[in-house]
């Protein structure tokens, strides 16, 4: 397993890398340093690939051994996201999630890390370079807050409610059309619904409790794993939409979360419903 004193080693970091990569080019990005790669919405910047390189090169003097699996690093060579699978110890990486936000100057967007052990996660942490501050979660020991002085508050995801009562997120822009026409449509039958085009965000929102459920459908590691597990630990309940649990090496199925079991299935008959 991997221990609390390891996963706050892991925070520090990311912090760093939000500290000397990340914040200094926010708003100061030049010409060129913007590029597209799977489509026009599909944003890297010179900050995204400098802050994982960074990453990687202290994790790898922390945790020498493990397998150091980052966005950008697979975006250049598809079958490192192979390794994933195998490997004892491996550590999934987006150094800049909400790339769009962060290109356009928007101040939402995170740094996500996920460890996972023998296929399973064990630790994830969640930073948010503008405040400073950490989300973090232990397999089996919790999910909680943390400022920059290390001061921690618990996190527990809202209570259940009706889905009519329920607000969150629902990524529907990736879903397949049959079921994105679905969704999109029994949305206004759920109290509210939003977009920070940046799910570090919105796994912080969700597992602080403020908001009731998320809907994604791309299941890229380094966007889910950190996340996943922090609403597991935050006492949440997620499946795929046909109600399969999710696993760490899954790209598809799609993920629905929601507070608890009972919760889940109203909120399921609702959104997908005819």
């Amino acid at each position: 397993m991997f221990s609390v004193k390891e996963t706050a080693e892991l925070t520090q970091v990311l912090r760093a890398a939000a500290r000397v990569e990340i914040l200094p080019r926010f708003r100061k990005l030049e010409e060129g340093a913007i590029r597209t790669k799977s489509g026009p919405l599909d944003l890297v910047t010179v900050a995204d690939e400098a802050a994982e390189a960074l990453i990687a090169e202290g994790l790898g003097r922390l945790f020498p051994g493990a397998v150091i699996i980052g966005e950008e690093a697979c975006a250049k060579d598809a079958t490192v996201l192979a390794r994933l699978e195998q490997a004892d110890l491996a550590i999934v990486v987006d150094p800049i999630d909400g790339t769009s936000n962060y290109a356009a100057g928007v101040p939402l967007f995170g740094v996500m890390a996920a460890v996972i052990s023998r296929g399973e996660v064990v630790a994830s942490v969640i930073h948010d370079p503008i405040t400073d501050h950490s989300s973090v979660a232990v397999r089996g020991e919790g999910a909680w807050s943390e400022d920059a002085d290390g001061v921690r508050h618990g996190l527990r995801v809202a209570e259940a409610v009706d889905p009519a009562r329920m607000t969150g997120n629902a990524s529907w822009r990736y879903l397949p059309v049959a079921i994105r026409d679905r969704v999109a449509r029994n949305l206004a039958k759920v109290a509210a619904s939003w977009d920070y085009r940046c799910a570090a965000h919105e796994y912080r929102v969700l597992a602080s409790g403020h908001c009731h459920f998320l809907i994604f459908n791309r299941l890229m590691p380094w966007d889910h794993l950190a996340g996943w597990l922090l609403h597991h630990e935050a006492g949440g309940y997620s499946a795929h939409f046909d109600g399969t649990p999710y696993c760490p090496t899954d790209l598809d199925g799609g993920l629905l979360y929601a507070p608890d079991r009972e919760s889940w299935h109203a909120l399921h008959d609702t959104l997908f419903a005819a």
